[in-house]
């Protein structure tokens, strides 16, 4: 997450885990006198997130001001001529994003700019990936003279006779991050490859990643979580370690989530094994949607090379972790890992806290709240008070963030 601070696309939309999210748009005033401007330092990753060039928006702001406009995409410098408070130009690009971002039928930002040309004429229209409708956009405003003028340098062609404006539509539920260069996959990727690797898992490997149910018989079963628990130690497949078996099972051995632990233990240290394999034996289960399956997952995933994990695990854990209860959860596995499994990582916890938060998976007020409430969930009291302990700097790092986030705004 950008300094900035992430907001809705849709700002009218309260709802701290709406899927479209872009950074909180910021400006700075340059120059005195005559020669006084505003420059938005953060614009290209907002029109990123729109999935917009960023020099429509920036045209906009002159269009709707009065002013002059400059745009440099070789060093993503935006320039609106006058001063202009950032509260003033974040309400206009709201009026951007309802004429030329969100489909008018369904209100999705999951847009592309169509060109349709019929003769002499061109019309600019909305297509929405995620309604199918296409709706038009006021073509009496004077952006759309500029968005004919100026093409994105490298339009896709769809169907005959119309040119996609914008070069892909919105499909991350938010931007990229610092030090994240690629951006990680989105759900839609790790969608895509679950169903690429289905289709080439050979009948050998499938076979192999279920050798550890061919012996169901309780005696084999309490060995194989005996030999698991002495190995991770801080995996707990009992109630009082929060596993507890959404279904109502009391056979906790045979839960699904100690089932999908066990498997995790056993299989991730294999060459094949891939985050995509992981979740189709959450998906197998039935537990791939479930907050506890996170906790488990936590557990038994990562080592003590956490840190580095994350990073290459970001696609599946933004899989899994969708709602408040899952980022609760993935800081319960948290503090189970490093409290009990791994007590050595405890000074680490601000570089893991960090890691999570780059990827976005973790929301700044979930791990606000948990990192000020001392709980004995997951670990023992005297446990969590360490672990929270450990985590001050990450806090007040985030503390600091959002001071500077109202300065600049």
């Amino acid at each position: 997450m950008a300094s900035a601070g992430i907001v809705n696309i849709r700002r009218d939309v309260d709802d701290k885990f709406y899927r479209y999210r872009m950074p909180l748009l910021l400006t700075k005033i340059e120059g005195k006198g005559n020669g006084i401007k505003t420059v938005v330092p953060n614009m290209a990753d907002v029109a990123r997130a729109l999935s917009r060039p960023p020099t429509y928006p920036t045209k906009f702001f002159g269009c709707e001001l009065g002013a002059q406009t400059s745009s440099d995409d070789k060093n993503e410098r935006y320039i609106v001529n006058g001063a202009h408070d950032a509260s003033r130009l974040r309400e206009l690009l709201d009026v951007f994003i309802d004429k030329f971002v969100l489909c008018r039928s369904c209100k999705n930002p999951e847009t592309d700019l169509i060109i349709l040309k019929s003769g002499r004429n061109e019309d600019v229209v909305r297509d929405c990936k995620a309604c199918g409708e296409r709706t038009d956009v006021d073509m009496k405003h004077k952006l759309v003279t500029f968005i004919l003028k100026n093409p994105p340098k490298n339009p896709k062609k769809s169907k005959k006779g119309e040119t996609n404006g914008n070069g892909g539509g919105v499909h991350a539920s938010a931007p990229s991050v610092p030090g994240d260069d690629n951006g990680g996959d989105s759900d839609d990727e790790l969608t895509k490859k679950i169903k690429a690797e289905a289709a080439e898992l050979t009948t050998e490997t499938k076979l192999a990643a279920q050798d550890w149910s061919a012996d169901t018989s309780p005696e084999a079963v309490k060995a194989r979580v005996k030999a698991l628990e002495s190995k991770v130690g801080g995996l707990s497949l009992t109630p009082a370690g929060g596993l507890g078996d959404d279904d109502g099972s009391d056979d906790d051995v045979n839960s699904p989530y100690a089932q999908f632990g066990r498997w995790v233990e056993e299989n991730k240290g294999e060459a094949d094994v891939s985050a995509v394999q992981i979740y189709q034996k959450a998906q197998e289960l039935g537990v791939e949607k479930k907050h506890k399956t996170v906790l488990v997952l936590v557990q038994a995933l990562f080592t003590e090379d956490v840190a580095k994990e994350i990073d290459t695990y970001k696609a599946l854990l933004a899989k899994m972790i969708t709602s408040e209860k899952h980022q609760k959860a993935l800081l319960g596995g948290i503090e189970c890992l490093v409290g009990l499994t791994h007590p050595e990582l405890i000074p680490s916890v601000p570089k893991i806290l960090m890691a999570l938060y780059q990827i976005d998976v973790l929301e700044e007020e979930v791990v606000t709240q948990w990192g000020t409430h001392v709980s004995k969930k997951y670990v023992d009291k005297e446990t969590s008070k360490k672990v929270r302990k450990a985590s001050e700097p990450f806090l007040k790092w985030l503390e600091e963030a959002s001071d500077d986030e109202s300065d600049d705004a």
